[in-house]
């Protein structure tokens, strides 16, 4: 097979989907890859690092998509490479189809085959692909919130651990999955002052027993979101539901219950956001404000640490990469179901449940 890895060209995005380590591996099993040239120089990666691997260098997208048989990214595509994609290509990235109709009609129209890295699903119900990337989102959520709450940057003027004799920040997580159990260690080790909401009783009992004495484990319904969105200096937007768009859990009018300056960090805008007021943003401009409240919405935090995040997410990517290549995406599809499960539009078709009833098709 031949597999092709395009450079990213979203915003300020740094991440490469294979590592040479990748490369090696598919050319010793008789594969060929193709690395745009300077694709991996964000994550301190160069093409000679690739070549020494036994990858071929192209000089651009074109190159790629119009020889590879499976496209293997970080990021969904860009409209400048829909017409690139050919029908039958097969394409192996973050899509979070859910959240963005234009993307899905683009996909339905190109013939190609989309597995998306968000719904690839353990036995267990776990996502092992979108676990290293919740788990950088979610120790940078806390990073940017202690940023802008900052004054030169809007917030509050608050520290997130206090000093002795004043209060520390109060930060409320929404949602305690993988980004928000990541967010709850990193703000813990501030010292701040820290609520994580969810509904599910026995996720809570799980964090309640992992998590340090100012971590504290609350039942997320509508009285007690608005009781801690009084409280929160910051707010981390944390929900997830596999391949579906992400629930509105706070309201236009509940931000005026929200301290001016306070800060919302909504980790879920890949998915459309959990905050109604949440729109996507970028590295470049990440924020904005709403009734006095800083929104930060940018939808690929982990692409500003590329190197962590595209050694962590290959690290996690490279086995699936392998058997697609080896047994054929049909087959591969077929024998494996966590690929079953990321597999979201085949042959013009919506593969995907969520997707589906997110936009009924």
């Amino acid at each position: 097979m031949i597999i092709g890895v395009p450079r990213e060209i979203k915003s300020d995005e740094y991440r490469i989907a294979m590592l040479p380590v990748g490369a090696e591996e598919l050319c010793q099993r008789g594969h060929r890859v193709l690395i745009e040239s300077g694709a991996g120089l964000g994550s301190g990666l160069s093409d000679h690092d690739y070549l020494k691997a036994g990858a071929e260098i192209v000089p651009d997208a074109r190159a790629v998509f119009s020889e590879a048989d499976m496209i293997v990214k970080v990021k969904e595509p860009l409209p400048d490479e829909w017409s690139l994609i050919r029908r039958g290509q097969a394409l192996f990235t973050y899509f979070h189809f859910a959240a963005d109709r234009e993307l899905t009609e683009a996909m339905l129209a190109s013939g190609g085959t989309c597995l998306a890295y968000e719904t690839l699903s353990d036995g267990s119900g776990r996502l092992p692909l979108l676990t290293p990337m919740s788990e950088v989102a979610g120790r940078m959520s806390i990073q940017e919130g202690a940023k802008y709450l900052e004054k030169p940057q809007m917030g509050r003027g608050i520290l997130l651990g206090g000093v002795p004799g004043v209060a520390p920040a109060h930060i409320t997580i929404l949602g305690g999955g993988v980004v928000g159990a990541n967010a709850a260690k990193i703000a813990a080790g501030f010292q701040a002052d820290v609520s994580i909401l969810d509904v599910n009783l026995d996720r809570l009992r799980y964090l309640d027993d992992i998590m340090p004495a100012n971590v504290n484990v609350l039942f997320s319904d509508r009285h007690t979101i608005g009781q801690e969105l009084a409280l929160a200096d910051l707010v981390i937007g944390a929900v997830l539901i596999p391949g579906a768009r992400a629930p509105r859990l706070v309201r236009h009018e509940d931000l005026k219950q929200m301290r001016p300056g306070s800060v919302i960090i909504d980790v879920a805008i890949d998915q459309g956001g959990c905050i109604e007021t949440s729109r996507p943003t970028t590295h470049k401009e990440p924020t904005y404000i709403v009734e006095e409240v800083v929104h930060y919405c940018v939808t690929n935090m982990p692409g500003a640490v590329g190197r962590t995040s595209t050694f962590a997410l290959c690290n996690a990517t490279l086995p699936w990469v392998l058997k697609l290549a080896d047994a054929g995406i049909d087959a591969a599809v077929q024998k494996y179901e966590p690929l079953h499960a990321a597999l979201n539009i085949r042959d013009g078709k919506v593969t995907n449940e969520a997707v589906a009833e997110t936009f009924g098709l």
